[in-house]
């Protein structure tokens, strides 16, 4: 049986991740801040396991790799937020945005970096969700905190790559699509099942390499 681990399970895009790949017969890990409250991730039909994590406590993400002692196929980086409160420019509200960068970069990195003994045991990927809102070749105005933690992202999942491929780890970094979620709102253009559809596909055919591309989720390439 395949296994994969994922962050920000209970709601989402990390939501229907877990049901897919539930549904297809995989030993899902599901990591979600506060599992009491997170009702339809608690109905998901499967071999699924539910685990507490919230990726600001670095602590807490080296003792769940700790206690899961098995290899990992795929981890799927997915926890992240928004930067609703962060202000305009002449007026940015700066806890906000560290608040930000602490979920979508720092507790990115802690997640891959403590699960990477359980996904080179596997040989297998590492996918972390991104956002064509980081891309400096694509940026707009607005959303300063958001897009900053994405850019930032998007090149440290290119050192991680990097740092793995040697050990024979695939690692990718994606955007979703504008999906709808709580996130991404009603007006989003494509459905959660779509989007997670797609990357899984594009997971699955990532190649071990030291310079991943950006690649949204139709394979479509999205510039740096």
């Amino acid at each position: 049986m395949s296994t994969v681990l994922i962050t920000g399970a209970n709601r989402g895009i990390g939501l229907e991740f877990v049901k897919q790949y539930a549904r297809d017969g995989w030993k899902v890990h599901a990591c979600c801040r506060n599992p009491d409250k997170a009702s339809e991730l608690n109905t998901v039909q499967g071999d699924v396991f539910i685990h507490a994590l919230d990726v600001t406590d670095h602590a807490a993400i080296v003792s769940l790799a700790s206690d899961l002692a098995e290899p990992i196929d795929i981890l799927v980086v997915n926890a992240g937020v928004g930067g609703r409160g962060e202000g305009d420019f002449g007026d940015y509200n700066y806890d906000v945005w560290k608040s930000v960068l602490d979920v979508n970069v720092y507790g990115s990195v802690a997640t891959a970096e403590a699960f990477a003994p359980h996904v080179k045991n596997a040989k297998g990927k590492i996918a972390f969700i991104s956002s064509k809102m980081g891309s400096i070749g694509d940026a707009s105005g607005g959303a300063i905190a958001y897009r900053t933690s994405k850019t930032a992202l998007n090149m440290a999942g290119k050192v991680v790559a990097a740092a793995l491929a040697g050990e024979g780890v695939a690692v990718s970094i994606f955007h979703p699509g504008w999906v709808e979620t709580d996130m991404g709102g009603p007006n989003a253009l494509i459905k959660p099942d779509e989007s997670v559809k797609g990357l899984r596909a594009l997971i699955d055919q990532s190649p071990v390499t030291p310079s991943p591309r950006l690649l949204a989720y139709d394979g479509a390439e999205i510039p740096w």
